[in-house]
């Protein structure tokens, strides 16, 4: 009777392999990027996947394009094709068509393994459904959570360096900027003090932080199996040694995401309009808004959905804000007469603790947060597949192997496009030759910055476009923006080691940087931490 079972299992796992096999082999030979030029395969497994992971120096894919066009063709896994375009007019289609163009099911289910059925992973009207806690009121009244953070960051780094030889501190940035985001964002987000900042080495850290931690460690790696998950959408459903270890975290999340729900509704219940000090946070104001009689019973979100928020909070206002703002002051590291004219131009607000339209009103420091992130932007990429068959229009001719000139890609089902967001935002034809250069005065010139990429915010790709950009782009913007102002006018900043020292790493989400000498410590960013002579700082004890 066993040996049937397993007969039957492995012979429905065998049927299952030569499906996707010939499925595979199908959709190449009809896949629209077959016969378009581009980097030939680097490995009969990888394909081009690990060499772009494992892009250290960056300018991989600026090189690809200058060499084979703005449209072009890399190799997934196995080797199979996937159109990869910088043509601003055909992202500009793809990003304005997301009936058309969506997360492919193996990347849906990847991303919802961290956090369900939450912003990032829906599409759809569902996606829109769930935008109502981002616009600027609520962001402004959010502000408050992120200067107080900053600044309870700013006093550690001081009480740092004041402990330091010569009253300057080393400091990992990149560990505290994580720490200070996932505090921000369990206050903002949904009303829960995580500590990240005051928790010291001997005390056990916070259970929703740790559980989210594991699961979003576990499902964003770059292993062959996670990267078999991209190709093969049954893998997800395949038990693995790790996997009780994971869902004993996800169910951690589910508990505390429910808890958390319960004291939302009762706030919403409580206090049935927005209001100054009361239900402000993003989980409260998306209760509020569900359950509102203006929303019809049909487009209300369920209780799963609203508790996916809380995951989908900590991945969007967490890994991508604590990376922005450190390559932001890993830049001014690099560009000393910016970081000086920056701090002349914070000072000029005479409070510590600025409201979002201060923090908005500074014209240099607006430049110096665009420039950031055009050149660093936190997701370097991303795939969009073809549900149904459709023509992509180009701006730019594209010549395939046989020499033919298509203005016009036809796509079929099933094609998959990667939309390269670092190397459009760095795209020497749009940006000029100092594209891959950090200056800030690029967005001070008397000509307007080139309009052509489809983005929402800045005139670049970073935070998308179209109706499938990223929602939560003014809360991550202004939180970028309170860490930076509180920052740069309490220290000066160099670098800790040399500049060649410097490289990046990625997981499956975000590009962080690394030292290219210590590898084995992860993603980090060492530098020298000065405090301002004249800054007040407040004491912190038992650092």
């Amino acid at each position: 009777m066993l040996l049937n079972l397993i007969a039957s299992l492995f012979g429905t796992l065998g049927a299952y392999a030569l499906y996707e096999i010939f499925k595979a082999v199908y959709a190449e030979l009809t896949s629209s990027a077959r016969n378009l030029r581009g980097p030939k395969s680097a490995h009969w497994f990888y394909g081009n996947l690990k060499e772009l992971l494992d892009d250290e120096t960056s300018g991989l894919e600026e090189r690809w394009f200058e060499q084979y066009g703005r449209t072009m063709k890399i190799h997934r896994l196995f080797g199979q094709s996937q159109l990869h375009t910088a043509d601003t007019k055909a992202l500009h289609h793809i990003l304005s068509n997301n009936q058309i163009y969506q997360k492919s099911l193996a990347g849906q289910l990847t991303l919802g393994s961290v956090v369900g059925p939450g912003i990032l992973v829906v599409e759809g009207d569902v996606h829109k459904q769930q935008n109502p806690a981002f616009g600027a009121p609520q962001v402004r009244e959010l502000t408050s959570i992120f200067v107080d953070t900053s600044m309870q960051l700013r006093d550690i780094w001081a009480a740092q360096a004041a402990m330091s030889a010569g009253g300057v501190a080393r400091v990992e940035i990149l560990s505290w900027l994580s720490k200070a985001t996932l505090d921000i964002i369990g206050l903002a987000g949904f009303n829960y003090r995580i500590n990240a900042l005051g928790t010291e080495s001997h005390e056990e850290p916070d259970e929703l932080a740790e559980a989210f931690e594991t699961v979003f460690a576990a499902s964003t790696g770059s292993g062959v199996f996670n990267m078999l998950k991209f190709l093969l959408p049954a893998i997800h459903y395949i038990p693995t040694r790790g996997d009780k270890i994971v869902r004993e975290a996800q169910e951690t999340m589910l508990r505390i995401g429910k808890k958390l729900l319960a004291a939302a509704k009762g706030e919403a219940a409580e206090n049935g309009t927005f209001s100054t000090g009361h239900g402000r946070d993003l989980l409260t104001l998306l209760v509020r808004a569900n359950t509102s009689k203006e929303i019809p019973e049909s487009q209300r979100l369920s209780d799963e959905a609203v508790i996916a928020q809380v995951p989908t909070f900590l991945v969007a206002g967490h890994e991508t804000t604590s990376t922005a703002v450190t390559w932001a002051l890993f830049a001014l590291t690099q560009n000393i007469p910016a970081q000086t004219r920056l701090r002349k131009e914070l000072l000029t607000i005479e409070t510590e603790n600025p409201t979002m339209e201060e923090l908005n009103s500074l014209p240099y420091f607006e430049c110096v947060v665009k420039e950031t992130h055009r050149l660093y932007p936190p997701v370097a990429a991303l795939n969009r597949m073809a549900i149904r068959d459709d023509i992509v229009p180009v701006g730019t001719p594209v010549i395939d192997t046989d020499g033919t000139v298509h203005e016009s890609l036809r796509v079929r089902k099933g094609d998959q496009f990667r939309i390269p967001i670092s190397a459009v935002n760095r795209d020497a034809e749009i940006w000029g030759p100092d594209a891959m250069e950090f200056v800030p005065e690029r967005w001070e010139a008397a000509t307007p910055i080139s309009n052509a990429i489809p983005g929402i915010w800045g005139n670049q790709l970073t935070f998308l476009g179209s109706s499938r950009g990223c929602i939560g782009f003014r809360f991550s913007l202004v939180e970028t923006k309170a860490l930076l102002f509180t920052l740069i006018r309490g220290f000066e900043f160099e670098l800790a080691v040399p500049i060649e020292e410097i490289g990046k790493k990625g997981n499956a989400i975000v590009q962080r940087p690394i030292v290219l000498g210590d590898r084995a410590a992860g993603n980090q960013l060492p530098l020298l931490v000065r405090p301002i002579v004249g800054s007040e700082f407040k004491d912190v004890e038992a650092l």
